[in-house]
């Protein structure tokens, strides 16, 4: 059943990521895009997590989400400076 639930986040995770690029292109903001790519890179995180053994520390794991999270930041921030 954990096995479906991390499934299922991968998919809710390409499709958002997908819609977030459909905003990017009629909006050209690039907070969509990097709203779109953190989804990608999360969809990414939780099928590797899928597929990992969850008996070993899986370190490699983090840093991919660290860099999702990064580049939701970089966005915001760039996105703030904009205006400024």
């Amino acid at each position: 059943m954990h096995d479906f639930f991390l499934g299922v986040t991968v998919t809710l995770c390409v499709t958002i990521g997908l819609f977030f690029l459909r905003f990017w292109r009629k909006a050209k903001d690039r907070l969509f895009l990097a709203f779109a790519v953190s989804f990608w890179l999360l969809g990414v995180n939780w099928l590797a997590l899928l597929r990992a053994n969850t008996d070993e520390p899986q370190t490699g794991l983090y840093v991919v989400r660290l860099v999702a999270f990064a580049v939701l930041l970089v966005g915001i921030w760039d996105k703030n400076r904009a205006k400024a």
